[in-house]
């Protein structure tokens, strides 16, 4: 019913000794309140005069006072503690976002990790602040005041402690029942969650498909099961707290009519049934408090649960075994067999291809009848480049492409090898490197843009570039017409994801951003101008040209016609490079290369116009 991890958050221990200390004292507080309450109330029966009780009435508030103090810090503190630990998981929550970056986004949801973070970091807090205190009252309380019952009278002691197990077991079956109906309940939340974020970013594109009022009745679908959900849950909650009422009600009622009993026979004294009287209540206020709380934090318990889950997620943090460096004509990489799959599958059995060459054909070996392969996203990937040069990546949907990209850029990392990289003589095992990443400038198919300034997403890369700096850049990508006739020019706001302007005004923005990084040599486009219209691509295509200059260039796209300015050609099909070469060189021998290129130039529309050396 506990998540054992519980205690294994950052000074659970001090907080846990802190929490024994104060119910010990709420314990005692609790007695010496029951104690002399009903020593003022067998004086008042007694009719005692109002200065013999005065003492005793100023002893139970003194100690209602104390009780309601220790209640009060109790509560500062385990807020306190409770806001640290949610800074701390929630800071924990982000650079495990940014380690695992797509790979974990893709594997857990945007809508989950966004609810998680959210809503389920205030669900978090209310756990902490609630199940920690009420789990070491129900460990201390019950027993300090049976203790002191059995002292009074052995019978009322064994009517309570007889209870208390039952009370126990009934919660643990309710408990199990609601903790299972619970973790059903929050997994809708989270899948109502996802598909919520999914139809809001992807509204346009329903709306064009004509699937929006049908995407509609599966979030309301979704959102119809969430709600039964709950009711379950609430359902549980009911008869859990109907059912701890009712034993408690009874067994208090039980010990009442024994006291009654004896005290008509004469067996039993007023003072001391009066005080079991009083403290039987307060005996099963700590199991009733746990089931109620129990349940109102479940969800909290769910998301905690949710955050070690995400954090305990396999992914390489960014490292820095990279020596500081700038790419430059000399700068060499090389991969070398580098094999990746979402599912982490083994990839001990795949073939190995040759190394690339920067002349001829380099085709992938035949394989021998007898190997297999495991379904994998990329397998036996092998570069080597130098320098400046631009390299044009092709091959059919889901081939890999973007995959190869990523790994690459260093967003996703291949499984590890220490000699997976090597740059400048440096072998790696992936390139999520600060010194490498740094290097590099990504323009995506649908380049992201801020809820900021059009100057604020233009700087993305060189916050403090000048002036001057940005002009040119905004002359180079024909942005300089387009901020000029903006009421408010560069300080114009632009919605989240570019609301409120074109997709190939957000692509020239991703250029010029690519501009003012002067310092980094290194430029990923992927698929740049696939949601682009044609004219839009050739407007686009000069300031392009003039940005690959100079720079080492990976290029994918399905318009081939970009082959013609490129100096090196990868073909992938299936997760593997199947051929490489010069275009001009594939032209003439690739045969994958020619299956792919054939329906262009039947129509005229691709030819390769020069042979790159």
């Amino acid at each position: 019913m506990i998540d054992k991890r519980l205690f294994k958050l950052p000074k659970a221990k001090i907080m846990l000794a802190m929490l024994a200390g104060l119910m010990f004292l709420q314990a005692f507080a609790i007695l010496g309140q029951g104690i002399f309450l009903a020593r003022a109330i067998v004086g008042s029966w007694k009719r005692q005069p109002f200065t013999e009780i005065a003492q005793d009435v100023l002893l139970f508030l003194i100690f209602y006072l104390l009780r309601q103090g220790i209640n009060w810090f109790q509560k500062w503190y385990m807020n306190r503690y409770a806001n640290q630990t949610i800074t701390l998981l929630r800071q924990q929550l982000l650079n495990k976002t940014y380690d695992g970056g797509i790979a974990l986004v893709s594997r857990i949801g945007t809508g989950n990790l966004v609810s998680t973070l959210l809503d389920g970091m205030d669900e978090i807090s209310n756990y902490l602040s609630l199940i920690f205190p009420k789990l070491i009252a129900l460990a201390i309380v019950p027993w300090v005041i049976l203790i002191y019952i059995f002292t009074l009278n052995a019978l009322s002691g064994w009517i309570l402690l007889l209870v208390f197990p039952l009370l126990i077991s009934f919660m643990i079956i309710l408990g199990t029942a609601a903790q299972s109906k619970a973790s059903k309940q929050y997994a809708g939340y989270v899948k109502l969650q996802n598909h919520f974020v999914d139809a809001l970013r992807g509204l346009s594109t329903l709306k064009v498909l004509g699937l929006a009022r049908k995407y509609g009745n599966i979030v309301y679908k979704n959102s119809e099961n969430y709600r039964k959900k709950t009711m379950g849950v609430l359902r549980v909650a009911i008869l859990s707290t109907f059912t701890l009422d009712f034993f408690t009600t009874l067994s208090i009622a039980m010990i009442a009519m024994f006291l009654g009993i004896g005290l008509i026979n004469g067996n039993l004294v007023l003072y001391p049934s009066l005080v079991i009287l009083i403290l039987s209540p307060e005996y099963f206020l700590p199991i009733r408090d746990f089931g109620n709380d129990f349940h109102a934090t479940l969800n909290g318990k769910n998301a905690l649960g949710q955050i070690f889950d995400i954090l305990a997620f396999p992914t390489t943090p960014q490292e820095d075994q990279l020596s500081s460096f700038t790419w430059n004509n000399d700068s060499t990489l090389v991969a070398k067999n580098l094999s990746f799959n979402y599912s982490h599958v083994d990839q001990s059995k795949f073939t190995v291809n040759k190394n690339a060459k920067m002349s001829g054909v380099v085709k992938k070996k035949t394989m021998h009848k007898t190997s297999q392969h495991t379904a994998d996203e990329l397998r036996n990937i092998n570069l080597n480049l130098t320098g400046f040069q631009k390299v044009g990546i092709i091959g059919p949907t889901g081939a890999g492409k973007t995959t190869l990209m990523r790994i690459l850029a260093g967003f996703l990392t291949p499984h590890l090898k220490d000699d997976n990289f090597t740059i400048n003589g440096q072998p790696l095992a992936q390139l999520n490197q600060k010194n490498w990443q740094n290097q590099i400038t990504y323009i995506p198919q649908d380049p992201y843009m801020f809820a900021a300034s059009i100057k604020d997403n233009l700087t993305f890369y060189n916050p403090n570039a000048s002036q001057e700096e940005i002009d040119v850049a905004l002359k180079a990508t024909d942005l300089d017409n387009f901020v000029a006739s903006l009421k408010d020019g560069l300080n114009t706001k632009i919605g989240e994801n570019g609301r409120g302007i074109s997709g190939g005004q957000k692509q020239r923005i991703a250029l010029a951003r690519a501009f003012l990084a002067k310092d980094r040599k290194i430029l990923f486009f992927d698929e740049p101008t696939a949601h682009l219209d044609i004219e839009t691509e050739y407007e686009l295509k000069q300031p392009m040209k003039k940005l690959m200059e100079n720079h080492l260039v990976f290029f994918t796209t399905h318009r081939l016609h970009w082959l013609n300015d490129m100096d090196w050609c990868l073909v992938i099909e299936n997760g593997e490079i199947v051929e490489q070469g010069t275009p001009a060189d594939l032209a003439k021998n690739g045969t994958a290369f020619k299956k792919l290129t054939k329906p262009l130039k039947e129509r005229g529309s691709f030819s390769i116009m020069k042979q790159n050396n």
